[in-house]
């Protein structure tokens, strides 16, 4: 019967995720995604170790691992003088202590994995242009309702539908995202016309006074990814508009000529207004959840969006399989397990912004005595918390996962 069926609004990353993690577990989801077509817009993700302990769940470990870069650093340089504050390796040791890799890869080609998996799993249904508009529940299903009217039915419903879904919408309430007034302009260059001398094989930070550039390489060293962010107040939200090279630069006029070179490397820039919203602890109504930007937003300093949105895949495909017939006592357990490592990154991820992206003068200064002083092993205690969890703390570890 249809209403045996998960329903999933959202075909992105963390909705097809959940939907190949159900499968696994012998449950049918319905995949309802708002775009004529699947896919993945923006360029690239970093992948931090708890990324590979949700892909080794989900089954999908040796394709993803396929598509990855792996790097050898995390480097941190000072955007006004040019010189490195600090690298991390994420060598053989940082291997060891965190279980998996640390990797970039192609938005794109991740959402390609995920997809492939979901069209060769029988458990897995997909249609396109199909937007949730609203839903209504009885106590025992839930009734999509889509933009054109028509009604789909399933016994439970996961809002996976992004920063402005509108499952959130009734769940939560909380009206439109918080502009952060950070804009991000992204290019992606072939290798051949990244500066020679600044191809290196790290996700690299230059951190300067309101503003910061990342760059890393994508798809196998063909490409290169380049991410700039300017504090400029923009008041209000905006994805994807295409703007031109001299626009991007006129937020970087100020950082060292080494670094502003990757700017002028750019072409084809997109611009996006970036956005968050405050953590909440409710994602759940009945037999409707969130899940990914939906439930928790959160700006892109922790380079953790889509990490969260596969450990809270995790997490719901776990929790059902071990008890799929009370729903929404299993989407309370899912929500318990998830609201306070999501809320944590939500709003670390400003403060990392604030003190190590975008600092200037005096506080810049002391944000580089402190991270030059910290050892690997510094780096690694800090970040424990984060890459050694699968997001199923107490239920599931690292070293139990399947490769």
């Amino acid at each position: 019967m249809s209403e045996d069926r998960i329903l999933i609004a959202g075909g992105g990353i963390g909705g097809l995720a959940t939907a190949i993690g159900l499968a696994q577990k012998g449950i049918k989801s319905l995949v309802l995604e708002k775009a004529p077509e699947l896919g993945e817009i923006g360029a690239g993700i970093q992948l931090g170790p708890n990324a590979f302990h949700a892909f080794d769940y989900l089954g999908v470990g040796d394709a993803a691992r396929s598509m990855a870069v792996y790097i050898d650093n995390l480097r941190l340089m000072d955007a006004i003088s040019g010189d490195e504050i600090t690298r991390i390796p994420l060598d053989d040791e940082f291997r060891a202590r965190f279980k998996n890799p640390y990797a970039v890869v192609h938005r794109g080609d991740l959402h390609g994995v995920f997809l492939r998996a979901c069209l060769e799993h029988d458990l897995v249904d997909l249609r396109t242009s199909a937007a949730v508009e609203d839903y209504e529940q009885d106590g025992s299903s839930v009734t999509a309702i889509l933009h054109n009217g028509e009604r789909v039915t399933g016994k439970a419903l996961i809002g996976a539908d992004g920063l402005w879904s509108n499952i959130r919408k009734r769940v939560v309430g909380d009206g439109a995202p918080r502009v952060s007034g950070h804009t991000t302009y992204r290019s992606v260059i072939p290798t051949e016309q990244m500066p020679e001398d600044l191809r290196w094989n790290a996700a690299t930070l230059w951190a300067g006074p309101k503003c910061h550039i990342v760059h890393y390489p994508l798809s196998g060293w063909k490409v290169f990814n380049l991410v700039v962010t300017y504090h400029n107040d923009a008041a209000e939200p905006v994805a994807g508009l295409p703007v031109t090279n001299e626009e991007v630069a006129r937020g970087f006029e100020h950082v060292n000529p080494i670094a502003r070179q990757i700017i002028e490397k750019g072409k084809d820039w997109k611009l996006w207004v970036l956005c968050d919203r405050e953590p909440v602890s409710n994602w759940i109504d009945g037999r409707v959840a969130l899940l990914g930007d939906a439930a928790h937003p959160q700006l892109q300093y922790f380079a953790q969006g889509a990490c969260m949105a596969m450990e809270d895949a995790v997490a719901l495909a776990h929790l059902m399989g071990d008890n799929s017939t009370d729903i929404e006592k299993t989407l309370q357990t899912y929500q318990g397990m998830r609201t306070m490592r999501t809320a944590r990154i939500q709003l670390q991820s400003r403060e990392i912004g604030q003190h190590i992206y975008h600092p200037a003068g005096a506080h810049a200064e002391l944000r580089n005595a402190i991270m030059r002083a910290k050892t690997p092993n510094d780096w690694y205690d800090n970040v424990e918390w984060l890459y050694g969890s699968t997001g199923l703390d107490g239920v599931v570890s690292p070293e139990t996962l399947p490769r």
